[in-house]
């Protein structure tokens, strides 16, 4: 007898349940039976996840999608990178790109060169050997075409989009490949009661969905792997103790910025995010240091614009499920948990879980061993994404308010702990198998708030000095050449995607 799936039923739109229906649709067509989707009438989005990091190119190009059309229907812009401001100090500003930082010589990684004529006296910042960072300071992206180009291996990029107008997007697409939509509540989840899985939806009509795989887009609130199958939360509060937001859009001003940037305030951080229409906003903050009606006036006196609305105010606990897939339930995007846009990594952990989806596509029987694979992948993910986002906040020098001190004092996890401890040492980058960042994101971070390594790596000392500076000027020269003849931000979505 066949083991294979017989139906999917996604709960939840946004952007992780049209995500989710739009890939299973691109790749399993009706092989698995019907791909249902239900998404309630009563329950908006929460469309704080317009920022994106560069592997949401793969999706979109897994999907077939023409990526100026793409930027054209959801008012998207190009990201090169984030601006951090005041993080490791009031007044500070660094920049953290997507792709690397030149090349060094014979292999050797390139900052290691930067560091030892650093020592000597050399003046200049590490930001300026990264292509990203001087386009984006300069207000350019770059257009490569097809042509091959010396510089397209250290050159990388994403978007900023409307997230309610991408979900929409990608409804469009799902219901064009056979997704059935079902707009209806759903009123009570039914389990079998010799295993605990989930065996149909009843909804507010009267009508069950019935099927042998379940995806959690429910948001918040785990309508099927929290309140159904009871799956449990680790809370990370310890860690990361921002617990609310407040976000609203505002009117365009000045020019179109091709970066994120963040903005570390008394009791947390501030976003913006540039679109074509308008610019995106919110203030992540911890309650305990903030009022919610302080938290909304500092982010209104801090827009580029006149405020389009009243702003949101979003509770949330940073963390995880204990169990992304339980019995025959997937958990994708805020059901699966919380860790703040910080990174813009909200839409890639939903990439991520379709991905082992994919790659661990199971049978009706939804076995153990499967979801436990699933589970020890997501599960890592989170955690590696959860360090790194631990480190903005703990490599700080700020002790002008009560969240800097906790922060700058608190324990944290012995991985995190071990790779500051490495870099602090000789500048060395310790990655564990299968993360999100690189080494080049790590150093962007690590150096950008100013955790500067005691040594360089000792066999620099076998390079001739002169053959680094060389070096070093060669890269500057290319990178500076290749941005003068670069578009505009501005010029280049006027010509293609406005």
């Amino acid at each position: 007898m066949s083991d294979r799936l017989r139906g999917i039923a996604i709960v939840g739109g946004g952007t992780a349940g049209w995500m989710a229906a739009a890939i299973l649709a691109r790749r399993l067509g009706q092989h698995f039976g019907p791909i249902q989707l239900i998404e309630s009438p009563e329950i908006g989005t929460i469309g704080v996840g317009e920022a994106t990091i560069p592997p949401i190119r793969l999706f979109n190009e897994a999907l077939g999608v023409d990526e100026c059309d793409f930027l054209r229907q959801t008012q998207g812009t190009i990201k090169l990178g984030i601006e951090f401001r005041n993080w490791a100090r009031i007044g500070h500003c660094y920049f953290h790109p997507f792709g690397v930082h030149g090349t060094g010589l014979d292999q050797v990684a390139l900052h290691q060169e930067w560091l030892r004529l650093h020592q000597l006296g050399e003046p200049g910042s590490f930001e300026d050997f990264s292509l990203n960072s001087l386009a984006a300071r300069r207000g350019r992206v770059l257009d490569f075409g097809a042509e091959p180009h010396a510089l397209r291996a250290v050159y990388s990029y994403a978007f900023h989009f409307d997230a309610s107008l991408y979900a929409q997007y990608l409804r469009g697409y799902a219901q064009a490949r056979g997704v059935r939509r079902i707009e209806r509540k759903v009123l009570r989840v039914e389990l079998r009661a010799e295993d605990g899985f989930i065996r149909a939806l009843h909804l507010d009509d009267g009508t069950q969905i019935e099927a042998d795989l379940f995806i959690d887009c429910s948001g918040f609130r785990g309508l099927l792997i929290e309140q159904a199958l009871n799956t449990g939360y680790e809370d990370w509060t310890h860690w990361l103790p921002c617990d609310r937001a407040v976000a609203v859009a505002c009117d365009s001003a000045a020019a179109l910025t091709p970066y994120t940037r963040s903005t570390a305030h008394r009791a947390g951080w501030q976003w913006r995010i540039p679109l074509q229409h308008r610019i995106g906003n919110g203030y992540v903050y911890c309650s305990r240091f903030i009022s919610d009606d302080e938290a909304a006036a500092t982010l209104l006196a801090n827009l580029d614009g006149k405020a389009q609305a009243e702003p949101r105010l979003l509770r949330f606990t940073t963390g995880r499920r204990k169990k992304f897939w339980n019995r025959n339930c997937i958990a994708l995007g805020l059901a699966g948990g919380f860790l703040e846009p910080l990174e813009s990594t909200s839409i890639h952990l939903i990439q991520k879980g379709l991905t082992h989806l994919l790659n661990l596509f199971p049978g009706r029987s939804c076995a153990r061993v499967v979801a436990d694979e699933f589970n020890r992948l997501a599960i890592a993910e989170y955690e590696r994404i959860r360090d790194f986002i631990i480190l903005h906040y703990k490599a700080t020098t700020r002790e002008d308010a009560p969240l800097w001190q906790y922060c700058a004092n608190m324990q944290i996890p012995e991985a995190l702990d071990y790779k500051i401890r490495q870099f602090r040492n000789s500048g060395r980058i310790v990655r564990y198998g299968g993360e999100l960042f690189a080494a080049s994101n790590w150093l962007a971070v690590l150096m950008g708030q100013q955790l500067w390594p005691e040594h360089y790596d000792p066999l620099m000392d076998q390079r001739d000095v002169a053959a680094v500076q060389a070096n070093l000027r060669g890269v500057l020269r290319t990178i500076r050449q290749a941005v003068d003849a670069a578009p505009r931000h501005e010029d280049y979505l006027a010509s293609h995607c406005r």
